[in-house]
């Protein structure tokens, strides 16, 4: 089970994410559908496939390998999995997963095969998550006899329909105190980023403030010393913007690095 910590940076790093690309497919698919989904899937950003293959939605890769858009480039992972194929009855199978670049990829690939796969279309601009999430389920998204009872429990139990207006709940677990304007400390040395989840910054596009604290891997990508003193200019779920770009705030397990 994750902990605290990692529940708060995970719905934290999800949410803007799965909102931005909400919007991009007008908003066909529910935002807390899609987060509730993402953690189910993933078991909060946990689990192996999560790590090593940004697998956030447990996404097959068919036997046709088809391309939604352009968010999946092919990879693949090959695991074991559980299938109910009469709904009560479990049946253990190895089959190919998509495994993708960024968690951002991830999610835009979830929200084109729903968009647009004939199979998904009843589960669009439905009236309420639980008649969305159903109507993927019958689509064909999943076996497990519980699994829409489970995604509701999990958007019910965290306020996610807060989500769907575009905004961030006042009860939604927070990433820390992080203010614009105020001075932080780094936990460990970081990459510094052009964007949250975007490529990592060359040395010499750092300020020269970042320079005196940075260095340099063997293919010139910058990374600030643990210990480095930064201003934080905006926060961006699991990203802080600083004077040379975006670092991020909290490490796979839940751990504050800032």
């Amino acid at each position: 089970m994750a902990t605290k910590a990692q529940q708060i940076a995970f719905i934290n790093m999800i949410a803007p994410i799965a909102r931005e690309q909400a919007r991009k497919h007008d908003n066909k698919i529910f935002v807390s559908v899609c987060i509730a989904q993402a953690i189910h899937e993933s078991g909060w950003g946990t689990a192996p496939k999560m790590v090593n293959a940004n697998a956030l939605f447990g996404v097959k890769v068919g036997k046709s390998a088809y391309k939604f858009g352009t968010a999946w480039k092919g990879t693949a992972y090959k695991t074991g999995t559980t299938e109910y194929y009469d709904g009560v009855n479990p049946t253990r199978i190895v089959d190919f997963f998509r495994a993708y670049d960024n968690v951002t990829d991830a999610t835009e690939d979830y929200f084109d095969m729903l968009c647009q796969c004939q199979r998904y279309k009843p589960a669009l601009n439905r009236r309420t998550p639980a008649e969305c999430i159903n109507a993927i389920v019958a689509g064909g998204y999943a076996t497990g006899p519980q699994y829409a009872t489970a995604i509701m429990k999990l958007i019910n139990g965290y306020n996610l329909t807060a989500y769907d207006n575009g905004t961030i709940p006042q009860t939604a677990p927070q990433v820390g105190q992080y203010v614009p304007g105020k001075v932080y400390t780094l936990q460990s040395d970081l990459y510094v980023r052009e964007k949250p989840e975007g490529t990592k910054l060359k040395f010499d596009a750092l300020t020269e403030d970042g320079k005196k604290n940075g260095f340099f891997d063997n293919e010139g990508c910058a990374i600030l010393r643990k210990g480095t003193r930064i201003t934080c200019k905006a926060v961006s779920g699991n990203w802080m913007m600083i004077p040379s770009g975006w670092v991020c705030i909290n490490n796979s397990k839940g751990t504050y690095i800032i």
